[in-house]
């Protein structure tokens, strides 16, 4: 089938692509091994002859490449074809989800100026546990027993970080800790969470194909809230939906959780500012940011270290705005001398303030000479 601009993405020098069949693993070529490698949680390729790796945590490069321009070509066009997404000079780049969970992302010429590239972020059927992410040294025992109870206090939390820096994972762990008599919807652009909630309705983005409208982010956030949930997860902020997120938050759905990609908890609150901006309110900045002091509880910095491990690295919490800046204080920091993340000393506001025993009694958590065992 000759790409003619509407059909189908063009090899490197602008061949053909003679594919029909949806079964893509067929026309994997180099890449299939890596496929069933449960040691490898992405796959990149950069050009045919030019594919990366991620293995434990590491970035590596392929020993093998695509035969030619054209195999990978090939490959590109299965891959679209299924997922039923346009692909082609007019649609150059493609995000979906395959069957089996993992996240794909394609983008062929003329954006792509080497030729098709492809990016398989793999999905796993393990959901990791909070014992694992303090044995691998992800978090803190304190860290994580002080989320099971920010949780369970419905504290409305961002989780913030760069890309690959396990913001998804973390937000899968602390939902394990919801009660199993509470409703969560979740929203997402490409699904990737896997809640451990029993009572949990699920939906996702839909980009616009020919006359079918899109179905966005900030209209599913919409219809979430007629869906009597208690809380709202939506796996990555982005946009305008921020400012409907923030008005959920104010409205009786405490305890909702997101991601924002920010390098650091300062830094996620000023992304969150620009998203509600976008939104299109007619608001002074004054007055987001006030919104965003009192409705945001807390914000988890992850991080992704150069030895490619991911750790939270800080977890701060928002007490408010005065007139020059937010009213912060750290409650958990990572300590490169120590090689973990510590307590500073501070108590939450909510655990000061509540007359619940599960949180009252567990103040000794914010004390960084106590040892503290988790129940």
């Amino acid at each position: 089938m000759k790409d003619d601009g509407q059909n189908g993405p063009a090899g490197l020098n602008g061949g053909t692509i003679d594919i029909t069949s949806s079964d893509w693993k067929s026309e994997a070529g180099p890449i299939k091994v890596y496929l069933n490698d449960k040691t490898v949680s992405e796959i990149m390729v950069n050009r045919w002859d030019r594919i990366f790796i991620e293995r434990n945590g590491m970035i590596q490069e392929a020993e093998h490449g695509f035969q030619n321009a054209e195999a990978l070509a090939r490959l590109v066009r299965a891959l679209a074809v299924a997922v039923g997404k346009e692909l082609n000079r007019r649609f150059p780049c493609l995000d979906a989800r395959l069957p089996d969970g993992s996240r794909l992302h394609l983008v062929v010429p003329p954006v792509a100026l080497d030729g098709p590239t492809i990016t398989i972020r793999k999905s796993s059927d393990h959901v990791m546990s909070y014992q694992e992410l303090i044995q691998k040294g992800s978090i803190d025992g304190k860290a994580i027993f002080f989320l099971n109870r920010a949780v369970y206090a419905k504290q409305n939390m961002v989780i913030s970080g760069g890309t690959g820096s396990g913001k998804t994972t973390l937000l899968n762990v602390m939902s394990s800790f919801i009660g199993d008599h509470e409703r969560v919807v979740t929203i997402e652009d490409t699904a990737e969470l896997k809640l451990n909630v029993r009572n949990v309705v699920r939906m996702e983005t839909k980009p616009a194909v020919g006359s079918e409208p899109a179905i966005t982010m900030e209209s599913l956030l919409k219809n979430a809230l007629r869906m009597r949930p208690d809380r709202i997860v939506i796996g990555e902020c982005r946009g305008a939906e921020a400012m409907d997120m923030l008005m959920a938050m104010n409205t009786g759905h405490e305890g909702s959780l997101t991601t924002v990609h920010a390098n650091s908890a300062a830094d996620a609150l000023r992304r969150m500012e620009s998203m509600v901006l976008r939104s299109g309110i007619e608001a002074p900045l004054s007055m987001i940011q006030m919104d965003l002091g009192n409705t945001i509880n807390f914000i988890v910095q992850a991080e992704r270290s150069f030895d490619g491990k991911r750790r939270v690295v800080e977890i701060l919490e928002v007490c408010g705005r005065d007139k020059d800046s937010y009213i912060t204080r750290e409650i958990f920091k990572y300590d490169p001398d120590k090689g973990s993340l510590v307590s500073t000393g501070i108590v939450p506001r909510f655990v000061e303030q509540s007359r619940d025993e599960k949180l009252a009694l567990n103040a000794e958590i914010f004390d960084p000479d106590k040892k503290v065992r988790l129940t």
